[in-house]
């Protein structure tokens, strides 16, 4: 009897995403699947969900849950498609509720659009656990990046989210709606706390320089080398430094229409009258026209 985690990289996002399951009983986990979308040609494909699902299939397991480590500003989740197809409980944290307000208002979506976060079948909190086989997820709020953000532990494992990057890119940007470097700062405590020999999978790698892909690293490689939150680091000084190169930062290139799906747990925009699906991106800086 063992758990068993598989890596997946998205390379057009730069994001991982991971199927856990207990080789004994077969129940699995997607965490952080995501969907193609190419868009200068406003086109949607399932090529990376779909190997996700033949893995899971191929291995014969039986899926459980679809875990979010977020509502995910730079990438399409493909948690509805993979649920439409095999089923699977997609779950987030409770904090999505105040994010779907937001963004509700952002994109001027329907009056009747629910901010209670009934589109996901569960909403998860700081103590809850998910039974996956002879195993258990402990869930560890972890908010700062975003409101809603969850850590998932199973075993000597935890899936992070945008919490932390590999040691060599630091930690997540706190500047999204709900964003708070003095929260991530305590989350990232969070983690550290976890002990030194637990393996720390991460959401995205960047390859920094052209690196080869690196998705795993520990508490230890993380406090000893973390370029921006390494052990010692005060939380005056990490906020300095999060918030200046936050400054910096543009907006993900997917951000609206992945946020508009993301909310709805992956579910794209309801079709018009003529069949046609669309994604709403709002316009700044109008009142400055003359």
């Amino acid at each position: 009897m063992a758990l068993q985690i598989e890596q997946f990289f998205h390379k057009a996002t730069f994001t991982l995403s991971y199927i856990v399951f207990d080789d004994q009983t077969k129940h699995c986990a997607v965490i952080d699947p995501a969907l193609d979308y190419d868009q200068l040609a406003s086109s949607i494909n399932s090529t990376y969900a779909k190997e996700l699902i033949a893995f899971i299939k191929g291995n014969e397991l039986s899926l459980k849950y679809i875990l979010e480590t977020h509502a995910h500003a730079d990438h399409i989740s493909s948690a509805f498609y993979i649920k439409e197809r095999i089923g699977g409980d997609i779950c987030i944290g409770g904090g999505i509720k105040g994010i779907q307000q937001t963004f509700k208002s952002l994109f001027n979506l329907a009056k009747d659009f629910n901010t209670k976060g009934v589109q996901f079948d569960r909403l998860l909190k700081q103590g809850d656990t998910l039974p996956l086989g002879n195993y258990e997820f402990s869930i560890v709020e972890t908010p700062g990046h975003t409101a809603d953000s969850l850590t998932y532990v199973i075993d000597d494992n935890a899936f992070i989210g945008d919490t932390l990057f590999m040691p060599d890119s630091g930690s997540a940007r706190c500047d999204f709606p709900g964003g708070d470097a003095t929260l991530l700062y305590s989350s990232i405590q969070k983690i550290y706390a976890l002990g030194d020999n637990t393996k720390l999978y991460m959401c995205h790698d960047y390859q920094p320089g052209g690196r080869e892909l690196k998705f795993l690293t520990s508490v230890a490689e993380q406090r000893a080398e973390n370029i921006q939150i390494g052990a010692g680091v005060s939380e005056a000084d990490y906020v300095k430094v999060r918030e200046a190169r936050d400054a910096t930062l543009a907006n993900p290139k997917l951000i609206f229409p992945s946020l508009q799906c993301n909310i709805q747990a992956g579910e794209l925009p309801a079709a018009d009258a003529d069949n046609l699906r669309f994604f709403k991106t709002p316009i700044a800086g109008v009142a400055n026209l003359h």
